[in-house]
């Protein structure tokens, strides 16, 4: 997790570049993650995981505490904060609630349309994240070529977009989305067509990185890393392993761990920063004014302790609500429950599974849409 520190300006050449946040915390998300991710396949495939069943360890590590706790972040940038909340009311308040009233009417209708409504709108949100990456790259460094947007968008959309025509072109796999068989199947010819364009924007975006950098000094290396390790994790984990669990720690960790930096940074940091600078254009001298007392919650330990506690308690009670009313797997996490008590709660949120299922499903649908509304104005803000 990134500091507040680690964002502060800073003469050395390096920080001239056009991170998001700074060189060793840009690193660390966006190169880091993907690391960690790969990482993760030869020591799978060591211990029989990459051709078996996705060990229970993976499901805790990766889907609980990274991909639906990142989730819950969100609300750190809009329900934990009363100032966002006032200032798009009626935003923040409809999307849960035609969420869940959308969700219900589906559900209620076809469980298997459900599903493969919230996984086709789940693959949009994580494909222009990454290309959101690559647009806020571009904005910190003020690259408004219209040809190079052409190049970037390509590179970015064509490193998720061919991955994805493959695996509807080559169903079934032995992973899905959210629930077997929630894509559908696409002719093979649409992934031979697609082969050619991907590598041909995958080469026009290294030949444009690399003149730019060589000709101009216009170094990109964050957005670089960001169109690089897309394109790698989704390959490898999608194309390359016909794996539930080369897919699980490719897709997850690079998705999930980046976007709980940038909430944390934005939430933090960011508001630190500009009360610092409000305070010492306002005060002039601040050593006149007595020092305010320390609380845990404002050190970066005590803030990240926080924040991750809280993400991941309210994951952990999703996926406890889930897995007694809907999917009964994982009684090994939740064994704690008194056993009369636990299936009484199973058999009563199984029989109302017809609410149930949209409900818990509110938090990433929320999740979903509001990220495609909190960024813009961000991105503006950076140019």
């Amino acid at each position: 997790m990134t500091t507040c520190d680690s964002a502060s300006p800073s003469r050395h050449s390096l920080d001239r570049l056009p991170w998001l946040f700074s060189p060793a915390v840009d690193l660390a998300t966006f190169g880091g993650s993907a690391v960690v991710a790969l990482l993760m396949l030869p020591i799978g495939a060591a211990f029989g995981f990459l051709h078996g069943e996705t060990p229970g360890w993976t499901w805790v590590a990766t889907i609980l505490l990274i991909d639906v706790a990142h989730v819950y972040s969100t609300g750190f940038r809009v329900y934990f904060d009363g100032t966002e909340l006032r200032r798009r009311p009626w935003l923040y308040g409809l999307t849960p609630v035609l969420a869940f009233a959308i969700g219900g009417a589906i559900y209620s209708e076809s469980v298997t349309l459900f599903w493969s409504l919230l996984a086709y709108l789940a693959v949009f949100h994580f494909i222009r994240q990454q290309y959101g990456w690559v647009a806020l790259y571009r904005s910190r460094e003020r690259d408004a070529e219209s040809v190079g947007w052409w190049i970037d968008a390509s590179a970015i959309y064509l490193a998720t977009l061919y991955p994805l025509i493959h695996w509807h072109a080559h169903l079934p796999r032995h992973f899905w989305w959210f629930a077997e068989g929630d894509f559908i199947r696409l002719p093979a010819i649409l992934a031979t067509i697609a082969l050619p364009l991907y590598w041909t924007s995958m080469l026009a975006y290294a030949a444009r990185s690399l003149h730019r950098g060589f000709r101009h000094g216009a170094w990109n290396p964050g957005k670089d890393i960001v169109v690089l390790t897309t394109a790698v994790c989704w390959y490898i984990g999608i194309i390359t392993f016909n794996s539930d669990y080369a897919f699980t720690v490719t897709n997850v960790i690079i998705h999930g761990v980046p976007y709980m930096v940038l909430i944390y940074w934005y939430r933090w940091c960011r508001i630190a920063e500009t009360s610092e600078n409000t305070s010492e254009s306002e005060a002039g001298n601040a050593s006149s004014y007595p020092s305010r007392p320390t609380s845990r919650w404002r050190t970066t330990t005590g803030r990240v302790a926080m924040f991750l506690g809280v993400v991941w308690m309210l994951a952990y009670a999703e996926e406890l609500l889930w897995d007694f009313g809907i999917w009964h797997e994982r009684g090994w996490l939740f064994a704690w429950m008194p056993g009369g008590f636990a299936d009484s709660a199973g058999e009563t949120l199984a029989e109302a599974s017809v609410w149930l299922a949209p409900a818990l499903a509110v938090p990433q649908i929320t999740h979903y849409v509001l990220d495609g509304f909190l960024w813009r104005r961000r991105q503006r803000a950076s140019s």
